[in-house]
């Protein structure tokens, strides 16, 4: 079974892509966090989780989930983390996270995708983006390729540099880095209630417009979508 988590789009592009080259289901997993459902999944005994990277691993909501839910039947997981230029050294937690569920840690694979967290970067522009997604091609199919054939990922650089980043700065970049300032509702918010939809915590007071941006939104989950303000689509 596939299982993903999106902020973007970008994890959910590559999810659906493995899933139909391995005929695997697909599991969503934004659902299941935004609703609080830690039921038992019955996932067969392979697993592949397909995330973007936040601050250096994948994002804590997912690692949560993952601790309180029974993956029944599986015995194997890969990991596939898109990020905008490196995921560190995240292969490290991810095997932690696999020993937790007692399940045989099959690698991580790091696919370069297009930069979506507007909060610190520039998305790049819409021709440079179709881009970096063609550039992915190769990786993806490596990470098909081995998967297929019940490969273990082939390891990534592990370097102080990449400890450090998913170690000490992971922790310091969620408090200092990860607010919700960065995003804020304005006059031009028409208060269509798309963000409460699609953003994957369940933090919203039921009909607050202002809790839409800049109030209780996850800062790292989202929406960086086009949503509809005073009849034009804008981000």
């Amino acid at each position: 079974m596939v299982l993903y988590f999106t902020g973007t789009g970008n994890s959910r592009y590559l999810a659906r892509r493995i899933a139909e080259g391995l005929d695997m289901p697909l599991y969503d997993l934004n659902t299941c966090i935004k609703a609080g459902d830690t039921a038992p999944v019955q996932t067969g005994q392979d697993v592949v989780l397909v995330t973007p990277t936040y601050a250096w691993r994948i994002p804590r909501v997912v690692s949560q989930w993952l601790g309180k839910t029974a993956l029944t039947g599986a015995e194997r997981i890969w990991f596939v983390m898109d990020c905008g230029s490196e995921i560190g050294n995240a292969a490290k937690y991810n095997r932690q996270l696999a020993a937790q569920k007692h399940l045989r840690y099959m690698g991580t694979a790091q696919i370069i995708m297009p930069e979506n967290y507007i909060a610190m970067f520039n998305a790049p522009q819409k021709e440079q983006a179709r881009s970096i997604v063609e550039q992915a091609e190769p990786a993806l199919q490596k990470a098909l390729a081995q998967v297929r054939a019940g490969q273990e990922f082939s390891p990534l650089r592990d370097t102080r540099y990449d400890r450090f980043m998913s170690g000490p700065v992971d922790p310091a970049f969620y408090r200092f880095f990860v607010k919700a300032d960065a995003f804020r509702a304005t006059d031009a918010c028409i208060g269509c209630g798309k963000c409460v939809e699609l953003c994957p915590p369940e933090q919203y007071p039921a009909g607050k417009r202002q809790a839409g941006l800049g109030q209780t939104l996850h800062p790292l989950h989202g929406l960086h979508l086009r949503l509809p303000q005073r009849g034009r689509r804008v981000y």
